[in-house]
Parts: structure tokens; sequence; C-alpha cells
């Protein structure tokens, strides 16, 4: 009879959720915890919502840890008596120090949105987009004190075909993950699989994205532009605003297409009809199929104009 692996789980993100329903379903491995972080207070109304992570826990009847801090000295003591191979940890948000990641007997398993070594940080799938990459892919990596620099112990691609949003990308990555996790684990604690190490020269760092991110500059080519309502969904959104007959409308756009074959000063309405909204870019024009003004429900860019007329040559 084969031992059960010994996990501890942290997540918090959407790309987590995969990774931990096949981790709580597999007969091999024994789920011996879940952490994820605490509530957030998010919405108009502000009120406390849980992670990913922490909802799907509630909605399966398993119990999690939320985490404020790991270095909590009550946490570190739960840890430590768990006997664990592997702490799993997919989209968590908190720094593990060194005395955490030794504590299981194998290692602690990071899994990140990325073919590593490029795009270490908190942002790769974004990235990834706003690139225009050929693939993006999962990581398995072995954790170390450092932000994503670990030992990797497998890459598993996946092909982009450029019109990919940041969110439905979290969820295929997420399952990319799910589907390969337990193998890995098997082979990671027989010994099948070894770790290698990063190439440093070819490594590459994203940031947290900000809100102030997604704001269009209109004198980025149109591909780039494009690209921004695709990497920024659902938040913070690509975003821009017109003057309102009561003041500054915020706009998110949803859904563009880049047009080649049209210019004009970046920021001019070429067009704003029944037909199309179309505003001109430092190269080629992003035509608006969708946005979402400012506390409305989400339009075609000509419904838009039903309700506020644009004229052609206005600058944005």
């Amino acid at each position: 009879m084969i031992d059960k692996i010994r996990i501890y789980f942290m997540g918090a993100g959407k790309i987590a959720v995969p990774v931990l329903r096949v981790l709580a379903g597999d007969e091999n491995i024994n789920l011996l915890g879940i952490g994820t972080q605490v509530d957030q207070r998010a919405g108009r109304g502000k009120g406390k919502r849980p992670t990913p992570v922490g909802q799907f826990a509630a909605e399966n009847k398993l119990e999690a840890d939320k985490i404020e801090s790991v270095k909590d000295p009550l946490f570190m003591d739960k840890m430590r008596s768990l006997n664990l191979d592997f702490i799993v940890v997919v989209s968590f948000g908190q720094i593990l120090r060194q005395e955490l990641l030794d504590i299981p007997g194998c290692c602690c398993l990071n899994v990140h949105a990325s073919i590593l070594p490029e795009y270490r940080g908190a942002s790769p799938i974004s990235a990834a987009i706003l690139n225009g990459d050929a693939d993006s892919g999962i990581a398995f990596m072995k954790m170390d004190k450092g932000l994503d620099t670990g030992d990797v112990y497998k890459i598993l691609k996946m092909p982009l075909q450029g019109n990919e949003y940041a969110d439905s990308l979290e969820n295929e990555l997420g399952n990319l993950a799910a589907e390969n996790i337990v193998e890995a684990l098997e082979q990671i604690k027989s010994g099948q699989l070894l770790p290698g190490k990063q190439d440093e020269q070819q490594a590459t760092l994203t940031r947290k994205v900000k809100k102030d991110d997604g704001e269009i500059d209109w004198n980025l080519p149109v591909e780039k532009i494009e690209a921004m309502v695709r990497a920024y969904h659902p938040w913070p959104g690509a975003y821009f605003t017109l003057q309102g007959k009561k003041g500054q409308i915020k706009l998110n756009v949803i859904e563009a297409r880049c047009v080649k074959e049209v210019s004009g000063g970046s920021g001019e309405v070429l067009q704003a009809d029944k037909k199309a909204l179309l505003i001109a870019c430092g190269q080629g024009a992003l035509e608006i199929l969708k946005l979402v003004p400012q506390g409305k429900k989400e339009m075609s860019g000509p419904a838009f104009l039903n309700g506020h007329r644009l004229s052609v040559g206005t600058e944005i």
C-alpha cells in the first residue's frame, strides 16, 4: 500500500481553486489543511468577502485557515505538528520565510503561472498578454527565500492564440496545473522528478497591477491598447474618460478590434455613428466593440453613442 502524500495547501486567487479541487478529491492525497488570506473588503458596500479559495472551501464544507500572517507562532506550531511532505502554494500572496520553507519533508512547491524564469512576480498572466507572447504556461517550482527564484521541477506550456483575456487564461492555466499536480507530487516524492536551476540571464520580473495601469494612452500603437483591454480584464480594466453633461465619464473598454488601415491624431475620434466607434491611436485605430460606462451596464460602442454624441475630429 502506497502512503498517501501529506499536504498543506496555501492559496487565495482563482487560479488556485482547480488545484485545490483536485487535491481535495484525490485518493492518494492526504490534505491536512487549507490556508488562505483573511476576508477583504470589496464592492460598493465594502463588505468583507472571502478569497476564491476561501469561498470554494466554504461551499464544499472544507475548513480553511484565514491566515493574517504566516509568521504567527501558533500557525508555525501547527505546521510543524502535521508531519508534511509538501506545502503546495498557488497564488497565495504572502512571502514564506525560510523557517516555514524548511518544514515539509520534500519541499514547498509553488505553482507559478509563467514559463520561468520569465515573468517572476505578481502579474505573469497580464504580462504574457500585454507582450503578445506565443505561449504561456505553468511552472512547478521548489520555493526558496527569493521571489520565484527557486529550482524548477517541471514546465507545462500552453500556446496562446492572441485573443485571450486575463481571467479566462487564468482559469485555463489553473486547470492545466490541476491536471498535472498529483503526478508531479508523486514523482517529486519518489525522486523521479528532480529540480533544475533557473537561467538568471533570462529572468524577468513583473509587479502587482495597479489601478492606474489600465488608463489608455492613445499614443500607443493600437495592438498595445487592444492587448491592454484583454490583459486588464476584469480589473482594473482598460479605460478612458470623456466629458459628459455632468462631468467626466469613465469608460471601461471590454472588447475592441485593431484597425490598421486608418490613421489620425492620437485620441482623435475617426468614426462615431450607428456602425462604429473608432478612435485613432499612435499607430492604427481602435474600434470599440463593447464598453461599460461608469455606473451602467455593458453596451456596444454605437449604443453608447445613442446617449452621448461624439463628433468626428474630437480629441479624447
